[in-house]
Protein backbone atom coordinates (compact mmCIF):
# COMPACT_ATOMS: atom_id res chain seq x y z
CA UNK A 1 0.00 0.00 0.00
CA UNK A 2 1.33 3.45 -0.93
CA UNK A 3 2.06 6.03 1.76
CA UNK A 4 -1.03 8.23 1.05
CA UNK A 5 -3.28 5.16 0.98
CA UNK A 6 -1.83 3.93 4.28
CA UNK A 7 -2.55 7.32 5.89
CA UNK A 8 -6.11 7.32 4.56
CA UNK A 9 -6.62 3.72 5.71
CA UNK A 10 -5.52 4.59 9.24
CA UNK A 11 -7.93 7.54 9.40
CA UNK A 12 -10.75 5.39 8.04
CA UNK A 13 -10.08 2.69 10.65
CA UNK A 14 -10.21 5.30 13.41
CA UNK A 15 -13.55 6.61 12.18
CA UNK A 16 -14.99 3.12 11.80
CA UNK A 17 -13.99 2.27 15.37
CA UNK A 18 -15.39 5.54 16.69
CA UNK A 19 -18.71 5.11 14.86
CA UNK A 20 -18.97 1.37 15.55
CA UNK A 21 -19.15 0.38 11.88
CA UNK A 22 -18.09 -3.08 10.68
CA UNK A 23 -17.00 -2.81 7.02
CA UNK A 24 -17.93 -6.45 6.37
CA UNK A 25 -21.48 -5.82 7.65
CA UNK A 26 -22.01 -2.33 6.23
CA UNK A 27 -19.67 -1.89 3.25
CA UNK A 28 -21.69 1.06 1.98
CA UNK A 29 -20.96 3.12 5.09
CA UNK A 30 -17.30 2.10 4.96
CA UNK A 31 -17.12 3.19 1.30
CA UNK A 32 -18.66 6.61 2.09
CA UNK A 33 -16.20 7.20 4.93
CA UNK A 34 -13.27 6.07 2.78
CA UNK A 35 -14.33 8.34 -0.10
CA UNK A 36 -14.69 11.28 2.30
CA UNK A 37 -11.25 10.65 3.81
CA UNK A 38 -9.63 10.47 0.36
CA UNK A 39 -11.18 13.85 -0.51
CA UNK A 40 -10.11 15.23 2.86
CA UNK A 41 -6.54 14.06 2.26
CA UNK A 42 -6.44 15.83 -1.11
CA UNK A 43 -7.91 19.01 0.35
CA UNK A 44 -5.20 19.08 3.05
CA UNK A 45 -2.49 18.23 0.54
CA UNK A 46 -3.63 21.04 -1.76
CA UNK A 47 -3.60 23.55 1.10
CA UNK A 48 -0.10 22.47 2.16
CA UNK A 49 1.32 22.23 -1.35
CA UNK A 50 1.84 18.48 -1.06
CA UNK A 51 1.30 15.78 -3.69
CA UNK A 52 -2.30 14.81 -4.38
CA UNK A 53 -3.63 11.29 -4.80
CA UNK A 54 -3.54 10.76 -8.55
CA UNK A 55 -6.36 8.23 -8.81
CA UNK A 56 -8.97 8.72 -6.09
CA UNK A 57 -11.10 5.76 -7.20
CA UNK A 58 -8.09 3.41 -7.13
CA UNK A 59 -7.14 4.69 -3.67
CA UNK A 60 -10.67 4.04 -2.42
CA UNK A 61 -10.53 0.47 -3.78
CA UNK A 62 -7.12 -0.12 -2.20
CA UNK A 63 -8.24 1.13 1.21
CA UNK A 64 -11.49 -0.87 1.06
CA UNK A 65 -9.51 -4.00 0.20
CA UNK A 66 -7.25 -3.44 3.20
CA UNK A 67 -10.29 -3.04 5.45
CA UNK A 68 -12.57 -5.86 4.40
CA UNK A 69 -10.56 -7.85 1.87
CA UNK A 70 -7.01 -9.13 1.65
CA UNK A 71 -5.10 -5.99 0.84
CA UNK A 72 -2.91 -5.90 -2.25
CA UNK A 73 -3.86 -9.51 -3.08
CA UNK A 74 -7.60 -8.75 -3.34
CA UNK A 75 -7.52 -7.60 -6.99
CA UNK A 76 -5.74 -10.87 -7.89
CA UNK A 77 -8.32 -12.88 -5.97
CA UNK A 78 -11.09 -11.01 -7.79
CA UNK A 79 -9.57 -11.61 -11.23
CA UNK A 80 -11.69 -14.36 -12.88
CA UNK A 81 -8.79 -15.45 -15.11
CA UNK A 82 -6.27 -16.12 -12.33
CA UNK A 83 -6.19 -19.74 -11.13
CA UNK A 84 -3.48 -19.56 -8.50
CA UNK A 85 -1.48 -16.97 -6.58
CA UNK A 86 1.77 -17.61 -4.75
CA UNK A 87 4.34 -15.62 -2.83
CA UNK A 88 7.93 -16.72 -2.48
CA UNK A 89 10.12 -15.98 0.52
CA UNK A 90 11.50 -12.91 -1.25
CA UNK A 91 8.05 -11.31 -1.34
CA UNK A 92 7.51 -11.51 -5.10
CA UNK A 93 3.96 -12.39 -6.16
CA UNK A 94 3.34 -14.88 -8.97
CA UNK A 95 0.08 -15.95 -10.61
CA UNK A 96 -1.10 -18.63 -13.05
CA UNK A 97 -3.54 -18.07 -15.89
CA UNK A 98 -4.72 -20.99 -18.03
CA UNK A 99 -1.97 -23.12 -16.48
CA UNK A 100 0.80 -20.65 -17.39
CA UNK A 101 2.81 -19.00 -14.60
CA UNK A 102 3.84 -15.36 -14.66
CA UNK A 103 5.56 -13.03 -12.22
CA UNK A 104 3.68 -9.85 -11.36
CA UNK A 105 5.16 -6.46 -10.52
CA UNK A 106 3.69 -6.74 -7.04
CA UNK A 107 6.07 -7.33 -4.16
CA UNK A 108 5.03 -7.51 -0.50
CA UNK A 109 7.24 -7.07 2.52
CA UNK A 110 7.19 -9.63 5.32
CA UNK A 111 5.01 -7.51 7.60
CA UNK A 112 2.34 -7.11 4.93
CA UNK A 113 2.38 -10.84 4.13
CA UNK A 114 2.02 -11.69 7.81
CA UNK A 115 -0.90 -9.26 8.17
CA UNK A 116 -2.71 -10.67 5.12
CA UNK A 117 -2.24 -14.29 6.22
CA UNK A 118 -3.50 -13.52 9.72
CA UNK A 119 -6.57 -11.88 8.19
CA UNK A 120 -7.14 -14.91 5.96
CA UNK A 121 -6.91 -17.32 8.89
CA UNK A 122 -9.05 -15.19 11.19
CA UNK A 123 -12.36 -16.87 10.30
CA UNK A 124 -11.01 -20.40 9.77
CA UNK A 125 -10.13 -21.37 13.33
CA UNK A 126 -6.68 -22.50 12.14
CA UNK A 127 -3.28 -21.17 13.08
CA UNK A 128 0.29 -21.01 11.91
CA UNK A 129 3.18 -20.50 14.32
CA UNK A 130 6.52 -21.98 15.33
CA UNK A 131 4.89 -25.11 16.73
CA UNK A 132 2.68 -25.45 13.63
CA UNK A 133 4.72 -24.03 10.71
CA UNK A 134 2.33 -25.28 7.99
CA UNK A 135 -1.37 -24.59 7.59
CA UNK A 136 -4.10 -25.39 5.06
CA UNK A 137 -7.35 -23.43 5.17
CA UNK A 138 -10.29 -22.41 3.01
CA UNK A 139 -10.95 -18.76 2.22
CA UNK A 140 -14.52 -17.41 2.15
CA UNK A 141 -14.68 -17.69 -1.66
CA UNK A 142 -13.68 -21.37 -1.53
CA UNK A 143 -10.02 -20.86 -2.48
CA UNK A 144 -7.46 -23.03 -0.70
CA UNK A 145 -4.74 -21.35 1.32
CA UNK A 146 -1.43 -23.04 2.12
CA UNK A 147 1.20 -21.28 4.24
CA UNK A 148 4.69 -22.29 5.33
CA UNK A 149 6.64 -19.96 7.60
CA UNK A 150 10.26 -19.37 8.58
CA UNK A 151 12.38 -21.14 9.67
CA UNK A 152 10.95 -24.00 7.59
CA UNK A 153 11.11 -21.57 4.66
CA UNK A 154 14.44 -19.80 4.30
CA UNK A 155 14.11 -16.05 4.55
CA UNK A 156 10.37 -15.48 4.88
CA UNK A 157 6.91 -16.97 4.40
CA UNK A 158 5.73 -19.00 1.39
CA UNK A 159 2.04 -18.61 0.56
CA UNK A 160 -0.06 -20.42 -2.07
CA UNK A 161 -3.69 -19.63 -2.88
CA UNK A 162 -5.41 -22.11 -5.20
CA UNK A 163 -8.61 -20.69 -6.70
CA UNK A 164 -11.40 -22.85 -8.09
CA UNK A 165 -12.97 -20.85 -10.89
CA UNK A 166 -16.74 -21.17 -11.55
CA UNK A 167 -16.17 -21.51 -15.30
CA UNK A 168 -14.61 -24.98 -14.74
CA UNK A 169 -17.29 -26.49 -12.51
CA UNK A 170 -19.16 -28.69 -14.98
CA UNK A 171 -18.20 -31.46 -17.37
CA UNK A 172 -19.66 -29.48 -20.24
CA UNK A 173 -17.51 -26.48 -19.38
CA UNK A 174 -14.38 -28.65 -19.20
CA UNK A 175 -15.21 -30.18 -22.59
CA UNK A 176 -15.70 -26.69 -24.03
CA UNK A 177 -12.30 -25.68 -22.64
CA UNK A 178 -10.71 -28.61 -24.47
CA UNK A 179 -10.01 -30.82 -21.46
CA UNK A 180 -11.83 -33.75 -23.11
CA UNK A 181 -14.13 -34.51 -26.04
CA UNK A 182 -17.88 -34.09 -25.56
CA UNK A 183 -18.54 -37.85 -25.84
CA UNK A 184 -16.08 -38.51 -23.01
CA UNK A 185 -17.83 -35.90 -20.85
CA UNK A 186 -21.13 -37.64 -21.56
CA UNK A 187 -19.61 -41.04 -20.70
CA UNK A 188 -18.44 -39.70 -17.33
CA UNK A 189 -21.76 -37.99 -16.62
CA UNK A 190 -23.60 -41.26 -17.28
CA UNK A 191 -21.18 -43.21 -15.08
CA UNK A 192 -21.65 -40.83 -12.15
CA UNK A 193 -25.45 -40.87 -12.44
CA UNK A 194 -25.42 -44.67 -12.69
CA UNK A 195 -23.60 -44.90 -9.35
CA UNK A 196 -20.18 -45.92 -10.65
CA UNK A 197 -17.11 -45.39 -8.45
CA UNK A 198 -14.62 -43.09 -10.15
CA UNK A 199 -10.99 -42.37 -9.25
CA UNK A 200 -9.32 -39.23 -10.63
CA UNK A 201 -5.53 -39.39 -10.90
CA UNK A 202 -2.77 -37.10 -12.10
CA UNK A 203 0.23 -35.05 -11.10
CA UNK A 204 0.16 -31.79 -9.17
CA UNK A 205 -1.71 -29.03 -11.09
CA UNK A 206 -3.10 -31.55 -13.57
CA UNK A 207 -6.69 -30.57 -12.75
CA UNK A 208 -7.66 -33.47 -10.47
CA UNK A 209 -9.74 -31.45 -8.01
CA UNK A 210 -11.37 -29.48 -10.83
CA UNK A 211 -12.31 -32.73 -12.58
CA UNK A 212 -13.64 -34.28 -9.38
CA UNK A 213 -15.75 -31.19 -8.69
CA UNK A 214 -17.22 -31.32 -12.20
CA UNK A 215 -17.98 -35.03 -11.85
CA UNK A 216 -19.83 -34.41 -8.60
CA UNK A 217 -21.72 -31.47 -10.08
CA UNK A 218 -23.08 -33.84 -12.75
CA UNK A 219 -24.86 -35.99 -10.17
CA UNK A 220 -25.36 -33.66 -7.21
CA UNK A 221 -29.02 -33.06 -8.03
CA UNK A 222 -29.95 -36.76 -7.74
CA UNK A 223 -27.52 -38.17 -5.14
CA UNK A 224 -26.86 -37.54 -1.47
CA UNK A 225 -23.14 -36.72 -1.44
CA UNK A 226 -20.89 -36.69 1.61
CA UNK A 227 -17.43 -35.21 1.01
CA UNK A 228 -14.38 -35.67 3.23
CA UNK A 229 -11.42 -33.30 2.91
CA UNK A 230 -8.48 -32.06 4.92
CA UNK A 231 -9.42 -28.54 3.76
CA UNK A 232 -12.62 -27.60 1.95
CA UNK A 233 -11.83 -27.38 -1.78
CA UNK A 234 -14.70 -29.08 -3.61
CA UNK A 235 -17.11 -26.27 -4.37
CA UNK A 236 -20.04 -28.59 -5.03
CA UNK A 237 -23.62 -27.42 -4.69
CA UNK A 238 -26.58 -29.73 -4.38
CA UNK A 239 -29.87 -30.18 -2.53
CA UNK A 240 -28.53 -33.02 -0.36
CA UNK A 241 -24.83 -32.57 0.39
CA UNK A 242 -22.70 -32.77 3.53
CA UNK A 243 -19.10 -31.48 3.48
CA UNK A 244 -16.74 -32.66 6.24
CA UNK A 245 -13.33 -31.17 7.01
CA UNK A 246 -10.47 -32.40 9.18
CA UNK A 247 -9.14 -30.45 12.13
CA UNK A 248 -5.65 -29.70 13.40
CA UNK A 249 -4.62 -30.63 16.90
CA UNK A 250 -4.90 -27.93 19.54
CA UNK A 251 -1.93 -26.33 21.28
CA UNK A 252 -2.21 -29.13 23.84
CA UNK A 253 -1.96 -31.73 21.07
CA UNK A 254 -5.57 -32.85 21.37
CA UNK A 255 -8.72 -32.54 19.27
CA UNK A 256 -7.28 -33.62 15.91
CA UNK A 257 -9.80 -35.07 13.45
CA UNK A 258 -8.20 -37.19 10.73
CA UNK A 259 -9.51 -38.22 7.32
CA UNK A 260 -9.79 -41.81 8.55
CA UNK A 261 -12.16 -40.68 11.30
CA UNK A 262 -14.17 -38.59 8.85
CA UNK A 263 -14.58 -41.48 6.40
CA UNK A 264 -16.00 -43.65 9.19
CA UNK A 265 -18.35 -40.87 10.31
CA UNK A 266 -19.46 -40.23 6.73
CA UNK A 267 -20.64 -43.84 6.39
CA UNK A 268 -23.12 -43.19 9.20
CA UNK A 269 -24.71 -40.35 7.22
CA UNK A 270 -26.44 -42.51 4.60
CA UNK A 271 -24.41 -41.34 1.60
CA UNK A 272 -25.41 -42.19 -1.95
CA UNK A 273 -21.81 -41.29 -2.80
CA UNK A 274 -18.78 -41.00 -0.50
CA UNK A 275 -16.07 -38.64 -1.70
CA UNK A 276 -12.53 -38.26 -0.35
CA UNK A 277 -10.95 -35.11 -1.74
CA UNK A 278 -7.43 -36.53 -1.84
CA UNK A 279 -6.22 -39.99 -0.82
CA UNK A 280 -2.56 -40.14 0.17
CA UNK A 281 -2.32 -42.09 3.41
CA UNK A 282 -3.96 -44.85 5.44
CA UNK A 283 -7.44 -43.42 4.78
CA UNK A 284 -7.18 -45.37 1.52
CA UNK A 285 -8.04 -48.49 3.53
CA UNK A 286 -11.23 -46.99 4.91
CA UNK A 287 -12.24 -45.77 1.45
CA UNK A 288 -11.66 -49.18 -0.18
CA UNK A 289 -13.63 -50.90 2.59
CA UNK A 290 -16.46 -48.38 2.16
CA UNK A 291 -16.57 -48.90 -1.60
CA UNK A 292 -16.55 -52.66 -1.08
CA UNK A 293 -19.78 -52.41 0.93
CA UNK A 294 -21.59 -51.08 -2.13
CA UNK A 295 -21.38 -47.34 -1.46
CA UNK A 296 -20.35 -45.56 -4.70
CA UNK A 297 -17.36 -43.32 -4.22
CA UNK A 298 -14.97 -40.88 -5.81
CA UNK A 299 -11.58 -39.48 -4.91
CA UNK A 300 -8.34 -38.06 -6.29
CA UNK A 301 -4.88 -39.60 -6.01
CA UNK A 302 -1.46 -38.44 -7.16
CA UNK A 303 -0.11 -40.76 -9.86
CA UNK A 304 1.73 -40.71 -13.19
CA UNK A 305 -0.84 -42.88 -14.97
CA UNK A 306 -4.22 -44.48 -14.43
CA UNK A 307 -2.60 -47.89 -13.93
CA UNK A 308 -0.24 -46.43 -11.35
CA UNK A 309 -3.21 -44.95 -9.51
CA UNK A 310 -4.71 -48.42 -9.17
CA UNK A 311 -1.39 -49.76 -7.94
CA UNK A 312 -1.08 -46.91 -5.44
CA UNK A 313 -4.52 -47.64 -4.03
CA UNK A 314 -3.40 -51.21 -3.32
CA UNK A 315 -0.29 -49.96 -1.50
CA UNK A 316 -1.56 -46.99 0.54
CA UNK A 317 -3.89 -49.14 2.72
CA UNK A 318 -0.79 -51.03 3.94
CA UNK A 319 0.06 -47.89 5.93
CA UNK A 320 -2.89 -48.67 8.20
CA UNK A 321 -1.10 -51.53 9.96
CA UNK A 322 0.89 -54.74 9.69
CA UNK A 323 -2.20 -56.92 9.53
CA UNK A 324 -3.16 -55.47 6.12
CA UNK A 325 -1.71 -56.98 2.94
CA UNK A 326 -2.17 -56.76 -0.83
CA UNK A 327 -3.91 -60.15 -1.02
CA UNK A 328 -6.77 -58.57 0.93
CA UNK A 329 -6.79 -55.11 -0.73
CA UNK A 330 -6.51 -56.06 -4.42
CA UNK A 331 -9.71 -58.19 -4.59
CA UNK A 332 -11.63 -55.54 -2.63
CA UNK A 333 -10.43 -52.85 -5.02
CA UNK A 334 -11.23 -55.02 -8.05
CA UNK A 335 -14.81 -55.35 -6.92
CA UNK A 336 -15.39 -51.69 -6.13
CA UNK A 337 -13.65 -49.35 -8.63
CA UNK A 338 -15.35 -48.80 -12.00
CA UNK A 339 -13.30 -46.07 -13.72
CA UNK A 340 -9.96 -44.31 -13.33
CA UNK A 341 -9.71 -40.93 -15.06
CA UNK A 342 -6.13 -39.72 -15.52
CA UNK A 343 -5.52 -36.00 -16.02
CA UNK A 344 -2.33 -34.39 -17.32
CA UNK A 345 -0.99 -30.94 -18.16
CA UNK A 346 1.03 -30.27 -21.30
CA UNK A 347 3.94 -27.86 -21.71
CA UNK A 348 1.63 -25.05 -22.75
CA UNK A 349 -0.27 -25.40 -19.48
CA UNK A 350 -3.36 -26.98 -21.06
CA UNK A 351 -5.00 -29.61 -18.87
CA UNK A 352 -6.63 -32.61 -20.48
CA UNK A 353 -7.91 -36.11 -19.78
CA UNK A 354 -5.09 -38.34 -20.95
CA UNK A 355 -6.73 -41.72 -20.44
CA UNK A 356 -9.59 -43.57 -18.80
CA UNK A 357 -9.32 -47.21 -17.77
CA UNK A 358 -11.77 -49.65 -16.23
CA UNK A 359 -10.73 -52.52 -13.91
CA UNK A 360 -12.00 -55.83 -15.30
CA UNK A 361 -12.34 -57.43 -11.87
CA UNK A 362 -9.66 -59.97 -12.71
CA UNK A 363 -6.36 -60.41 -10.88
CA UNK A 364 -3.04 -61.64 -12.26
CA UNK A 365 -0.19 -62.19 -9.79
CA UNK A 366 -2.00 -60.01 -7.28
CA UNK A 367 -2.37 -57.08 -9.68
CA UNK A 368 -5.63 -55.64 -10.92
CA UNK A 369 -6.27 -56.15 -14.64
CA UNK A 370 -7.78 -53.25 -16.59
CA UNK A 371 -9.04 -52.35 -20.04
CA UNK A 372 -8.80 -49.05 -21.90
CA UNK A 373 -11.93 -46.95 -22.19
CA UNK A 374 -10.40 -43.78 -23.64
CA UNK A 375 -6.95 -42.60 -24.56
CA UNK A 376 -6.03 -39.19 -25.95
CA UNK A 377 -4.06 -39.65 -29.14
CA UNK A 378 -4.93 -43.35 -29.45
CA UNK A 379 -4.41 -44.67 -32.97
CA UNK A 380 -7.56 -45.01 -35.05
CA UNK A 381 -8.85 -48.18 -36.72
CA UNK A 382 -6.41 -47.52 -39.56
CA UNK A 383 -3.82 -49.24 -37.39
CA UNK A 384 -0.80 -48.60 -35.23
CA UNK A 385 1.84 -46.19 -36.47
CA UNK A 386 -0.30 -44.18 -38.89
CA UNK A 387 0.70 -40.96 -37.21
CA UNK A 388 -2.91 -40.00 -36.52
CA UNK A 389 -3.46 -38.58 -33.04
CA UNK A 390 -7.17 -37.87 -32.67
CA UNK A 391 -8.48 -38.81 -29.20
CA UNK A 392 -10.72 -41.84 -29.34
CA UNK A 393 -13.41 -43.43 -27.17
CA UNK A 394 -12.35 -47.07 -26.98
CA UNK A 395 -15.18 -48.60 -25.01
CA UNK A 396 -18.24 -47.90 -22.90
CA UNK A 397 -18.67 -49.00 -19.29
CA UNK A 398 -21.48 -51.49 -18.97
Amino acid sequence: MSHPSALVAERVRSRLRAEGIDPSVDPGAAWRITHAEVRRHDDLALARGEALIDDEAACVREVMASLSGFGALQPLLDDPEIEEIWLNGTGHVHVAREGTAERTTLRLDEGTVRDVVERMLQSTGRRVDISQPFVDASLPDGSRLHVAIADVVRGSWAVNIRKFLPKYRSLGALAAQGMMPADVAELLRTAMNDGKSVIVSGATHAGKTTMLGALLASCADVQRIVTVEETFELAVEGPDLVALQGRQASLEGTGEITLRRLVKEALRMRPDRLVVGEVRDAEALDLVLALNTGVPGACTVHANSAAEAIEKLTILPLLAGRNIDREFIAPALAASVDLVVHCARDRAGQRHVQEIIAPTGDLAEGRLQTRNVYRAGAPTSDGIGTGRSEPRLIGIVS
